[in-house]
């Protein structure tokens, strides 16, 4: 761990014995772009101290007894932790997804929840649509042939001959969609919760989950965590050589079912920026085996690492930061979700 120390009196928040008011950060790529953030904290009078990007109970408990703040990355952040906070006054997650995030705990404890919506959005298409190009043109298997001395060509298909299904039209699955049609591929889309006169302003077709897979060359999903959407028998309705792209949450997928998919010849290859238990528990993902080593392409979670992203990132959350610690209303908050009815299930 290690922290830089500046005055007292952060954001209107007086620090103890003389000790500037601390903001835990736990995100690995906070400060890393090109944007001034941990200045702009110590300009505020805040001293930044690093914890567990893993969010360890017994290393984070001694550091959140002093937070004021807390920029928090993808780990989990429980009423257990919040527990051991009586300072807390915000927890700024450093990206998107807020699903890791008890906001009930946080609200009962006056904790307020904030996120940097958009601010990764751009970088997190780009790679799905990368990993769709690199699924389609066997790019990871062409290069391993290369340093293995095979020239033998391996066919592929053009993006723009194909029909592309997104699920989940938020910021990141309408840039993908918007990069396809660049393309020139068809898109159809489904998304519950969006209104169906949006889906015609972004020239994508309105299409029931089911029938994606029936319809489409290649699926990407952008859903939020939470909900099952390719599994067996999502698969078993699935066109002959679909390929799925994943970039949002791994318990989007069944693993196992396609794995079996792959084997059996009902997918053409899978990509994905995450695996289900992620790290270590990952080395135990089915798509990892050998066999699969020429259909499945994997990136270690890295959607968001741009430059720019992170500049986003880093930006939005210290700005949540500054914002509710001198009693101002944060851009972004995020409210207590609500329960998902069996309409409005993907």
């Amino acid at each position: 761990m290690s922290g830089s120390t500046a005055g007292d009196g952060a954001a209107g928040t007086p620090g103890a014995a003389g000790v500037a008011p601390m903001v835990l950060v736990t995100s690995r790529s906070f400060g890393s772009g090109t944007a001034p953030v941990e200045a702009e904290l110590a300009a505020a009078g805040l001293r930044v101290v690093r914890g567990s990007t893993v969010h360890d109970p017994a290393e984070l408990a001694p550091l959140l007894a002093d937070a004021v703040a807390w920029i928090a990355g993808t780990a989990p952040v429980t009423d257990a932790h919040l527990a051991a906070a009586p300072r807390l006054r915000v927890v700024a997650r450093y990206g998107v997804g807020v699903d890791s995030v008890d906001l009930a705990a946080a609200a009962r404890r006056g904790v307020a929840v904030t996120n940097t919506p958009a601010a990764n959005s751009d970088a997190v298409a780009d790679l799905g649509v990368a990993l769709l190009l690199a699924a389609l043109r066997g790019v990871a298997a062409g290069d391993r042939a290369v340093r293995a001395g095979s020239w033998q060509p391996r066919r592929g298909r053009e993006l723009g001959s194909l029909t592309l299904g997104v699920v989940g039209l938020g910021r990141v699955g309408r840039g993908v969609a918007r990069r396809a049609a660049g393309f020139g591929t068809e898109v159809l889309g489904h998304d519950p919760y969006l209104d169906p006169v949006v889906f015609e302003v972004l020239g994508v077709r309105r299409t029931p989950l089911a029938e994606l897979a029936r319809w489409c060359d290649a699926v990407s999903l952008h859903a939020p965590g939470g909900t099952r959407v390719v599994d067996e028998r999502w698969l078993a309705g699935a066109r002959p050589g679909l390929i799925v792209v994943n970039t949002a949450r791994a318990d989007l997928v069944d693993e196992h079912a396609v794995a079996a998919a792959l084997r059996d010849g009902r997918l053409a290859a899978y990509a994905a920026d995450t695996l289900a238990g992620e790290g270590g528990a990952a080395a135990e993902s089915p798509l990892l085996a050998a066999e699969f080593a020429d259909r499945v392409v994997l990136t270690p979670h890295l959607g968001a690492q741009t430059v720019e992203a992170v500049d986003r990132m880093g930006a939005g959350a210290v700005r949540a930061v500054l914002d509710v610690l001198a009693g101002r209303e944060p851009a972004h908050p995020v409210p207590l979700p609500v329960p998902a009815t069996e309409e409005s299930a993907p």
